[in-house]
């Protein structure tokens, strides 16, 4: 099936470079310069016909883009790539934080959007037995991306996860009481090695850790290993 590349930017040029790359690539774009016409898209798209990828430009003339990341990650589904002129790291913290899968500072060669896309499309589909997964307490539900545990912990009892946070619970899940090394994990997840990946790693351990109630200085589930790369302590039941 051929890859929906959603691309949201409000300068004309740079929607017609990247989709004039996606489409050489053998993908689908579609193109936004405004996000209330992006959003309403989303909104009516058949069920399963959504984008695979949303590359989305923070300085938009109607809303401002770290406001669309946010909604994107928080319903889930489309990986989500922000490309910006906004060079500060600070930008690049709180995009991450708010669930972009990766960050790409203008200008940029047409060709690493492509990587980078390929990268995010590079996932497999999972089982459908094994959708759900239950652990400590917790259920995952990588179908509907929510997490549902004790109402103590989890505001009402649900909280959604982003598509990166599932990526990497997932792997979590798939490995317990396993020591993950950075290196493992950057494989797995196909993202670039350096200090951007180490820091968005760290972001959304972080973020899950928050979801799960965990005390960031004596975490019981997902545990540092300084040095060495991460561990998850539980106990996991998938279907």
């Amino acid at each position: 099936m051929t890859a929906r590349i959603a691309i949201l930017d409000d300068d004309p040029a740079i929607r017609t470079l990247l989709a004039d790359a996606v489409e050489a690539a053998g993908m689908q774009p579609a193109t936004y310069a405004r996000a209330e016409t992006f959003e309403a898209a989303l909104r009516n798209a058949p069920p399963g016909h959504g984008p695979d990828v949303c590359l989305v430009d923070l300085g938009l003339p109607d809303r401002d883009g770290l406001a669309v990341v946010s909604r994107l990650a928080l319903e889930g589904g489309a990986a989500i790539i922000i490309i910006s002129g906004r060079a500060q790291v600070q930008d690049r913290i709180t995009g991450l934080e708010l669930g972009a899968d990766d960050y790409v500072v203008k200008p940029f060669e047409p060709a690493e959007i492509i990587a980078r896309i390929r990268a995010r499309l590079r996932k497999p589909p999972s089982p459908p037995s094994r959708s759900m997964a239950r652990f400590g307490g917790f259920t995952a539900d990588f179908d509907r991306f929510t997490l549902t545990g004790p109402t103590d912990l989890v505001e009402g009892g649900e909280a959604t996860f982003s598509q990166a946070e599932a990526e990497i619970l997932r792997l979590f899940l798939d490995r317990p009481r396993r020591l993950l090394s950075r290196a493992e994990m950057q494989e797995a997840l196909g993202g670039a090695a350096g200090d951007s990946f180490d820091r968005a790693m760290d972001v959304r351990i972080s973020r899950l850790r928050a979801k799960l109630g965990e005390d960031p200085k004596n975490p019981a589930l997902i545990k540092t290993i300084y040095g060495a790369g991460y561990i998850f302590l539980g106990d996991v039941v998938w279907g």
